[in-house]
């Protein structure tokens, strides 16, 4: 369900001719490093922090000059310290050879000719990196609207894990992205999920615990004192056969915080294979054995998205993605309803 509050949105199937180059406006932004982030390389701090920009675009902007640590240009790889000052000024110059553009089906919630949500399916990898050279949701976004191209990451204002399904917000021009990135940074951007989770969760709150990298695994992040603020909401949904149906909603964007907060909180996602735990709880039967077990991902679902209009801040993108046919499925044979 999709609703624009007095505005018409008008779907642009035309593609766009996209020139060979294009320059852009300069890109400002600045940083103090936290506690946690200290000893971190300067590039993976930077990937983290501005993660609309990609690692190789922010490493060729260090070796440039126009990242600096405390006002002074320095390598990629030079460890940053708690206190240290980051600042980018960059021109972003985009070419059309930069990314590859490869067709996708991708289903659209909204568009208009400032924005579009996409509803992001479960395996898609949404921006190129290490291991995801092509075959992502940037390639597809640019195949289908070339322009796309001369946005950092392709517009897209923040991101989702591999397999997390549901709502993704794109900017589809100068304009409108950085007052997107705006709203996100000042949490006006609202965000809900449905998880489901192992245990009986008795009533809703919220989880407040900062999160930064975990101490040994640098893949994951994990609750640190000196970490980065985040605060989970959550509420009760429907209680299930040793699970319980969560509406979790965002008021900070850290990575994996929900996946996080929910494995600190004792009720870790079902099929979550980082931060998970192993086999079932005693008392299924043994279609829902079967079917908690085989759950090939972590269920984690975006199903809701709101936010002023970028342009037009008296207008509200109000945007709802359905439950996907997997989580449904687990839903069901765990004795719930799904919406």
């Amino acid at each position: 369900m999709i609703s624009l509050l007095g505005m018409d949105g008008n779907s642009q199937d035309a593609p766009r001719v996209l020139e060979s180059r294009v320059k852009l406006s300069l890109f400002k932004r600045q940083h103090h490093v936290t506690s946690a982030e200290q000893g971190l390389r300067l590039d993976q701090l930077v990937a983290t922090v501005w993660g609309d920009f990609s690692r190789s675009r922010l490493s060729q902007w260090i070796r440039a000059g126009d990242i600096t640590l405390n006002g002074q240009v320095v390598k990629p790889k030079t460890p940053v310290s708690m206190g240290d000052d980051i600042a980018l000024a960059a021109e972003w110059v985009a070419h059309d050879d930069q990314l590859t553009p490869q067709a996708m089906d991708l289903e659209v919630l909204f568009e208009d000719d400032d924005v579009m949500v996409i509803n992001k399916p479960e395996g898609l990898v949404v921006h190129p990196g290490s291991g995801n050279p092509d075959g992502t949701l940037v390639n597809a976004l640019i195949a289908r609207e070339p322009a796309l191209a001369a946005l950092p990451r392709a517009g897209l204002v923040h991101r989702l894990d591999k397999d997390t399904t549901g709502c993704l917000l794109v900017a589809k021009n100068l304009h409108a992205h950085p007052v997107l990135v705006n709203l996100l940074k000042e949490r006006d951007i609202q965000r809900a999920y449905w998880a489901v989770v192992w245990g009986q969760v008795l009533s809703g709150g919220e989880i407040d615990a900062p999160i930064g990298r975990h101490p040994t695994d640098r893949r994951k992040q994990a609750i640190r004192r000196d970490g980065r603020p985040a605060l989970t909401h959550f509420r009760v949904a429907q209680r299930l056969a040793g699970a319980t149906w969560l509406n979790v909603m965002l008021a900070t964007g850290r990575t994996h915080q929900i996946r996080v907060h929910l494995a600190h909180h004792g009720c870790p996602i079902i099929g979550d294979p980082v931060y998970g735990r192993r086999g079932s709880p005693k008392g299924l039967t043994e279609d829902q054995r079967d079917a908690w077990q085989n759950f090939p991902r972590q269920a984690l679902h975006a199903h809701h998205l709101a936010c002023p209009h970028p342009l037009n801040p008296a207008l509200r993108i109000d945007v709802n993605a359905p439950m996907p046919t997997d989580m449904r499925a687990l839903i069901t044979t765990l004795g719930g309803h799904a919406q």
